[in-house]
């Protein structure tokens, strides 16, 4: 009674049958690649091409953030270094890198 309840049926295929193609292999992978492409990499590159428009950008004068959330007023311009006044006669040296962003009329406000 209960032999043909646990006993599968095997199915067994057919020994002409054909492989896939290269292209069926190949085809996911591609489209995988793509949308990681036009999801990840190429949002992340645009982003990187503007901040690099914005670091060119920078001169004397603007108030901007640091990364590591630090306030202040650029008071000097290198090619890798931004000086920042933070405080009154207190200036720290920064990499151009580490700016993240302009907070025009922030500082002024104090």
């Amino acid at each position: 009674m209960f032999d043909g309840f646990f006993i599968s049926t095997a199915w067994a295929q057919d020994a002409a049958a054909s492989h896939p193609s290269l292209m069926e292999q190949v085809f996911p992978f591609v489209i995988i690649f793509l949308i990681f492409f036009f999801l990840v990499i190429r949002p992340q590159q645009r982003r990187a091409q503007t901040h690099k428009g914005f670091i060119t950008a920078l001169k004397r004068g603007d108030s901007v953030l640091t990364s590591g959330g630090i306030l202040g007023t650029i008071e000097g311009l290198t090619d890798q270094f931004v000086t920042l006044q933070v405080a009154d006669g207190v200036k720290i040296r920064v990499l151009k890198a580490q700016i993240a962003s302009s907070v025009a009329g922030e500082l002024e406000k104090k």
